[in-house]
């Protein structure tokens, strides 16, 4: 059965169909959640909540577009909808200084594996976590991360400059105590 079969017959509300679905992508959906939630069980969770809007409003997917970004769009909406809430529920985020300095934009280029990239990514304070991946993985604006995040450009771009401050140093931290990092040649 190819996908727009499937996703045919779950619009009717095949649970078959819904199992095959799932079982197809969800672990993509899953590594997705784990580069927004700041745990396993978070992006757990991330994904269940984004298979349920997924099945709820599959009716609306238009078959314009790829339907695997449609999906990821909705899996990162969740987590962003989740870190917001997180926000206004928690006083234990702390409250950050917002420089509008343009920072500049030139990168080290190091050959560092993707793994040791990712874990380092996952450790990331969330506000910093979640602009980083917007912004480098994404490939949004900064203006367009104020938006989604309900947070100001200059925010947006402090955020993602500490995040890599911070993973400037873990990396260097790592170099120091001898961690393989590097790709093998």
């Amino acid at each position: 059965m190819n996908i727009e079969e499937i996703i045919s017959k779950c619009i009717k509300g095949d649970r078959k169909s819904q199992k095959e679905l799932y079982n197809y992508f969800k672990n993509d959906l899953f590594n997705l959640s784990l580069k927004y939630c700041s745990c396993l069980s978070d992006a757990e969770d991330n994904l269940q909540d984004s298979f349920i809007e997924i099945f709820s409003s599959i009716k609306k997917y238009n078959y314009k577009g790829s339907f695997e970004g449609w999906m990821k769009r909705i899996t990162i909406n969740k987590a962003i909808d989740k870190y917001k809430k997180s926000i206004k529920n928690s006083s234990n985020e702390p409250y950050l200084f917002v420089d509008d300095t343009n920072f500049d934009t030139e990168e080290e280029v190091l050959e560092i594996s993707v793994d040791v990239i990712l874990e380092l990514v996952q450790k990331l304070p969330n506000q910093y976590r979640i602009v980083f991946n917007l912004y480098q993985l994404e490939g949004n604006s900064h203006k367009e991360i104020a938006s989604l995040l309900n947070i100001s450009e200059g925010t947006s771009k402090s955020n993602y400059h500490r995040a890599k401050l911070i993973l400037r140093e873990e990396i260097t931290i790592m170099q120091k105590k001898n961690h393989k990092i590097i790709k093998p040649a």
